[in-house]
């Protein structure tokens, strides 16, 4: 009787597993862990520095969850009054709420506890600016497109969740800064025309600012919200692997691949790395750089407020909007509508709204239904560039009206006029702003199509045989060649006959009519210059200029 002996195949190793191996083996066998992993170990990550805008969201997101959890041991969420008797000498004695002791004690009582409340302010702020500048990425270079408008939708929904979170988080404290922030939210509430006053009384639990709003706040801050941000970030990193990476335009890049490092190992050592590098930053930040000292401004007095109180700068556009805002008022059958708050109010989520559904509105212009995973270069969509620019420009001048005082004070001018630049800026920058950078995308797709039909110039200058003098032009690489002509440009849509076939009068739509003018602005002949072909770089290929 024989029997059959199986021969190691190369690639593993002979004789006993280890216990490691043997604990693998025995979870694959019932979870099929290595099955699913395997496809995704090798899969390509595009090697840029502008695909790490992202990752330095998602490593900041974790250490706000880590030093989080550690707050959560010693804050009490309650608006229970104490009199304080901690190490800082200047509130000794001064009547507060547990939540502002508490985070007092965290300050100076717990090792590391200031440390460790910094890195996490400091890390909500990066998180926000990060996923900020990350969306302007996907944003000019056109990394929207199909098919990743859902999770440009997932993304826009992180930024708008943590924006909400990082003001719920700012107002825990229970501070006369913080407190004088919620107060102002309390106001933009009571200007919602006839249920404004019950809204309040339901978010406080009372007249404000009541005893149940920390607690309250508290709860949607650490678990609501992170919660919901935790499944939309699942869903986005999902999306970003099934879909694959997009990657930035050159030789040997298409729709069809990816080039770049593989997940494993090359991609997850340097983002190990990139992540302790991060928090490394951060904790720096932290220890050099003092950020909401809230033994400062004291326990929070609905009777008193702060001087030069101001939001963290991801809610200054919405107190920018407040400021800027004439205190206009309606008064009608004995209720009051406040517009200077209101009018505000409905702007505040407009403003971001804008830029959440701009990718439908694109592909609605375009009517493109093509897959995108190759990036475009800004100058090569000037109106889209345009429009990013006009609303950073609207972001910004709101950021500086939100902090007139400051400005008037610290250089010393009037905050009257800074006002009224700010409400006259309010429809003249972004104007200004989209004119200039389509003039200068405009200018530079022109200086492309130049230097593919006429080369690089060399400075150099020659004089010809009948007298003229020209520069000197060196032709342009294969390589150079095809990024600045590799791009597609669409075509304005037409406006189609006022008669069908059948010479009847045909109906257009208003909205098609919008269509087509909006697709003659975006890609007419004011909107792109005409790229280079390869006959017009063989034309001038064989002049004299060369």
């Amino acid at each position: 009787m024989t029997s059959a002996h199986r021969t190691p195949s190369s690639g593993h190793r002979a004789g006993p597993e280890s216990k490691g191996e043997k604990l693998a083996t025995w979870a694959d066998g019932r979870v099929g862990l290595f099955a699913m992993a395997k496809p995704n170990l090798r899969k390509i990550f595009p090697d840029h520095w502008s695909y790490m805008l992202g990752e330095v969201a998602l490593y900041s997101f974790v250490i706000i969850i880590l030093t989080g959890v550690y707050l959560t041991l010693w804050f009490k969420p309650s608006m229970a009054e104490v009199i304080y008797d901690g190490s800082y000498v200047p509130l000794s004695g001064i009547r507060m709420s547990e939540a502002f002791k508490s985070t007092m004690d965290i300050s100076f009582e717990q090792r590391g506890g200031l440390l460790l409340r910094q890195i996490h302010h400091w890390a909500a702020v990066i998180f926000i600016a990060s996923m900020l500048v990350h969306m302007m990425r996907v944003f000019f270079t056109g990394a929207f497109r199909r098919p990743r408008e859902v999770n440009w939708l997932f993304g826009a929904g992180l930024l708008i969740l943590g924006m909400f979170d990082g003001f719920m988080g700012y107002s825990l404290p229970d501070d006369l800064l913080s407190g004088t922030g919620v107060r102002f939210m309390e106001g933009a509430i009571l200007s919602v025309p006839i249920v404004g006053t019950y809204l309040s009384f339901f978010f406080f639990g009372g007249e404000f600012p009541g005893v149940e709003l920390i607690a309250r706040l508290y709860t949607i801050h650490v678990l609501l919200i992170p919660g919901i941000m935790l499944g939309l970030l699942v869903a986005h990193l999902a999306l970003v692997f099934y879909h694959k990476h997009t990657h930035s335009w050159g030789p040997g890049r298409n729709n069809n691949n990816v080039v770049g490092m593989p997940l494993m190992p090359v991609y997850m050592a340097k983002a190990g790395g990139f992540f302790f590098l991060v928090f490394g930053v951060i904790s720096a930040m932290a220890a050099i750089a003092q950020i909401n000292p809230i033994w400062a401004y004291g326990p929070y007095r609905p009777d008193q407020v702060t001087t030069d109180a101001q939001p963290d700068w991801y809610m200054g556009y919405s107190e920018g909007l407040i400021r800027i805002m004439p205190g206009w008022e309606i008064n009608l059958w004995g209720h009051t509508l406040q517009l200077g708050v209101f009018i505000p109010l409905i702007i505040f989520p407009c403003v971001l709204l804008v830029l959440w559904l701009y990718p439908f509105f694109e592909a609605w212009v375009t009517g493109d239904h093509r897959e995108h995973h190759i990036t475009e270069r800004p100058r090569n969509n000037p109106t889209r560039t345009a429009f990013g620019a006009a609303w950073t420009a609207e972001y910004m001048l709101l950021l500086l009206g939100g902090g007139n005082d400051l400005l008037a004070t610290h250089f010393h001018l009037s905050i009257n006029v800074i006002t009224w630049f700010a409400r006259i800026g309010f429809f003249v920058v972004p104007v200004l702003a989209f004119v200039v950078t389509k003039r200068i995308c405009l200018g530079l797709q022109r200086r492309d199509k130049e230097k593919v039909e006429h080369g690089r110039e060399t400075g150099l200058i020659k004089r010809l045989t009948h007298g003229e003098f020209v520069e000197l032009h060196e032709p342009l690489s294969r390589e150079q060649l095809f990024t600045l002509t590799a791009h597609d440009q669409y075509a304005p849509r037409d406006m189609p006959s006022s008669t069908d076939e059948n010479g009847v009068e045909r109906k257009i739509k208003w909205s098609e009519k919008l269509r087509i003018r909006l697709s003659r602005s975006y890609f007419g002949d004011d909107g792109q210059i005409t790229k280079a072909t390869a006959a017009h770089h063989r034309e001038h290929a064989t002049s004299d200029h060369h």
